[in-house]
Formats: structure tokens, sequence, C-alpha cells
């Protein structure tokens, strides 16, 4: 009877305690992050913009239920991301879910609202069936609104929701100046970078040539892939705004491959001597790269014309990048038709930092280029290594006063087209460029979560030895632990043999 009372007296414990466990988990969110790059623990920028909120934002969340387990868990993670928000916010960020997918009426608001849905497979009943499936929200402070269209499963989740929160409730944004008049691209052309600066900036085009042009407005001037001569009144100004404190971002092609022709030759704005004064020298020569990637190239066999994909070394894919913001998160970025850069300044006051390199088989070939696409390359082709494409240039640069210069040796790599001809260019091309851009002017460290997901690790890229021991440990982990917890059991089993038959055990 007495051990009869303990066992109930013991279930209601426990039920108690969980009872108890729910309604703090309500009240307050705690979770313990063990990731190794700290996935599912907030900024402090995430954590300075919710606590300067000075009105309610309204999270709603628009996702579809029934969906498979890997995508259920993006709802999971996003609404454990809301209650942290709450938390941190005391309050001032509320949030509400919805399943478009039961009532007209929601989907249309939606959609209306900018959530689009993603046609997905869904095995049920060993039938594969085609589900329309929501995975946005809605940001909303006051009558201002904003979109987050999908949430990508590993995305930068609170970067999507960090960003759209601050970008209803700045009042005055920061301001880029793109420069035109000598050949560069127009915003237009550069569709993905935009979209992801418009968050933060006001983005406005800017002529040098045009007397009415205020530079001191803005924080950062960006030149991307001028093709026009420089004349010396434009590269003053360049000047002038660097001695006020100003920062430039420039993205520059010294050389120009042309596929059409299979050549390539040399370009020169002026732009090159007013970096080589500054000790930043792009060369005039093509990078090649064993680490590079690929084009299609249409070859005939008798009547038959077919295409072959082959590696071409003057598209370098640069995966070596330095521990810094900028780079922060970075895996692949392509830069076709990429110079060396070297820094041949002695300045005390003047710091120049590299970004980003080649692989350690690399090489380096001045124009004019003949593009022999049938060519196989061989060991001897590389004979250099760890060429730096992109680099930071910061310190008194001009004047006493302190600026920064952010240089890219190939101007390209993050134009869109223009419009008819639009191209999607890869992630990390355009988090290079918007990374560059938010460390030279913006100070709310929102940087450093563009790049912050799920990090992909392919076993491809595991030592044997490692993927051996990985294998054996998820292998041999649960049989000990089962046999630890049958040995523990055992052994209080016959602890309690051996008491029962104590003499005087009652």
């Amino acid at each position: 009877m007495k051990n009869k009372l303990s066992a109930t007296t013991y279930i209601l414990l426990v039920v108690a305690i969980l009872i108890l466990v729910n309604i703090l988990s309500d009240k307050f969110f705690l979770r313990l992050d063990f990731t190794e790059d700290s996935r599912y623990t907030l900024s402090n920028a995430t954590k300075d913009i919710l606590r300067s909120l000075k009105e309610p934002v309204t999270v709603t969340a628009y996702f579809t239920e029934d969906v498979p387990p890997e995508i259920a868990k993006v709802k999971r993670d996003f609404k454990d991301l809301l209650v942290e928000y709450g938390n941190i916010s005391k309050g001032m960020v509320a949030y509400q879910f919805i399943d478009p997918n039961a009532e007209q009426d929601q989907e249309q608001k939606a959609m209306q609202a900018g959530v689009q849905p993603r046609i997905m497979n869904k095995r049920e009943k060993d039938q594969v069936q085609t589900q329309k499936v929501y995975m946005g929200a809605v940001v909303s402070l006051g009558e201002q609104n904003d979109a987050i269209p999908f949430l990508e499963p590993g995305a930068a989740m609170e970067y999507s929701l960090s960003s759209s929160i601050k970008k209803i409730s700045v009042a005055n944004k920061t301001e880029i100046g793109f420069l035109q008049g000598h050949g560069e691209p127009a915003t237009s052309s550069l569709q993905q970078v935009m979209a992801a600066l418009n968050i933060l900036y006001r983005v406005e085009p800017v002529k040098l040539s045009d007397s009415s042009a205020n530079l001191t407005k803005f924080q950062t001037l960006a030149i991307v892939a001028p093709t026009d001569s420089f004349p010396p009144s434009h590269l003053q100004q360049l000047d002038n705004f660097l001695a006020k404190g100003g920062n430039l971002f420039i993205a520059i092609n010294r050389v120009k491959g042309d596929l059409t022709k299979i050549t390539g030759t040399e370009i020169k704005t002026g732009l090159e001597r007013w970096l080589l004064k500054k000790g930043i020298n792009v060369e005039n020569s093509f990078i090649v790269d064993d680490n590079c990637a690929g084009i299609n190239v249409r070859q005939q066999q008798g009547n038959y014309v077919y295409t072959t994909p082959v590696k071409f070394p003057y598209l370098p894919i640069i995966n070596s990048f330095t521990d810094h913001p900028v780079t922060k998160g970075l895996t692949n970025v392509l830069l076709p038709f990429a110079s060396p850069i070297s820094y041949t300044g002695s300045s005390s006051n003047v710091t120049f930092t590299s970004l980003a390199k080649t692989s350690k088989r690399s090489g380096a070939v001045p124009p004019p280029v003949y593009f022999d696409v049938t060519k196989q390359w061989r060991a001897h082709d590389f004979p250099l290594s760890n060429l730096t494409v992109a680099g930071i240039l910061s310190g008194n640069i001009v004047g006493s006063n302190t600026s920064k210069l952010i240089i890219i040796s190939n101007g390209d790599f993050a134009v869109n087209g223009d419009g008819r001809s639009a191209q999607q260019q890869q992630p990390d091309n355009i988090n290079l460029m918007v990374n560059s851009i938010d460390w030279l002017s913006d100070a709310t460290g929102l940087i450093e979560l563009r790049t912050k997901g799920v990090t992909s690790r392919p076993l491809d890229q595991i030592s044997d030895g490692k993927k051996s021991f990985l294998k054996w440990f998820n292998f041999l982990l649960p049989l000990l632990l089962i046999s630890i917890y049958g040995f523990g059991r055992f052994q209080q089993k016959r602890n309690m043999r051996m008491k029962r038959m104590e003499q005087g055990y009652i």
C-alpha cells in the first residue's frame, strides 16, 4: 500500500512539474546553443534593434499546415525566433500564425501582401502529390508593411526578420551614391544588390559632371565597372570626398574578356592610375585559377552538334577569405576575368588588408589573350598562389581624416544586366558587394547576419578518417548508452536483492 502511494505521489509530482514548466515556458524563453556558428543565438545588432523600438511591431506569419517534416521545422524555428524577439523587446513584437490554405480570403490577403507560395512535392501513401506551400511573413508597424516572401530552409532567418523590422522602423536612411557617367551600369542593372541595399539605405545615382551634385550627403560612393575615362576634375572630387572622411567602394575591370570573339584585352579609365597613387596596383593581367567555373563549348562530330562543359580558368572561383565582417560567412564568389591586386604604399597612416585570394594553384596572363577553350591545362600553367582579388585601404588616405576604400578587381561580379538579358547572380557575389557597402556605411551590425544560416557541410569535404569516426560513433553511441543503462539497472536490482537477504530486513 505504501509503495503504491509513493508511486502515485511520484507520478503526480512529475505531472505537476511538467505543467509548471509549460506555464513558465510561455513567459520565459531559454535556449542553449551549442552550434559552432551560434546560429540560434540572437546577435547584438538584433537586440539593439528590438530594444530601440518605439512602437509595437506585428508579425503575421503565413505557414501551410500538414507539410513534410523538413518544411515544418522552418515554422518551429521561426516561431521560436518570434518568441525570443517578443521577450527581448519586452512585448513590442507580437505575432500570429495563419494557414493560408485553410481559407481563400487569407490566401488572397497573403499574396496581396507579398507572401509567395512554392509548389512542392509531398509523398503520401506511396504517391507523390504537388502542394502549394506558404512559408512567409508580413511585418507591420503602424501603416507600414514589409513582406518576407518565402523563408528558405537553412536561410538567414534572423537577418530577414531583423532587417525587415529595421526597414519599417528606421526614420532617416543613410544615403549611398552610385557613380554614373563613365560607362558604369545603371542601378537597374544591379537588381539583387539594390533589393538588399534598399532595406537600410537610400540609393541615389550621382554624376560628378553635375554641378549640383552634393557628395557630402553620402556616407559611401560606389564605383562599379566603369569603361570610360575619368577626367582629372572627377578624380579630384573623389580625393576631396575621401579627405572629408567619405568611403569608397570600387569594383574595377582592368581587363575585359569577350567570349564571342574569344579574346581578352586591356581596359584603361584613368581610375587605375589614381588608385596606384594611393598604393593600390590593380595589375594589367588576367587571373587564371585551377579552382574555376566552366563554360559550354559547342563541338561537332560528323553531322551531330553537341555541347560539352569544360573548365575555364579565366573564371576563378574564390573561396579563400580573410576573417573580416565583409567576408564572414562567404563560401564561393565567382570573379570572371579578375586581375591581381598588390599594395605598394609605404605610409604608416594607411593600412591595406587583403580580403579575398585565389587558390594555391593560380597564375596571371597579360593581355592581349586568345582564349583557347580546347587547351589542356597543366600544373605548370598555375605557377602562382594566393593572389589578392579584394582588399581594404583604411586610414588617412587623403588628408588628415580617416576614410576607407574597398577595392575588388572585377566590376561585373554583381551585375545582373539591363533587364532584358538579366541574369541571376549567385548569392555570395551579391553578399560580397552588399557586405562591403554595409561595412563602409552601416553601424547597426546587421552585416553579420546576412550570411548567418545553416551551413552546408558536404561529406565529400570531410576526410576519410573523420567519416569513419562519425559513422562508428553514431552506430556505437546508442548501444553504449543502452549498455550503461542496463548495467546500472542490473546493479541496482542486485543491490536490492542483497539488501533483502540481509538479516533483519523487513
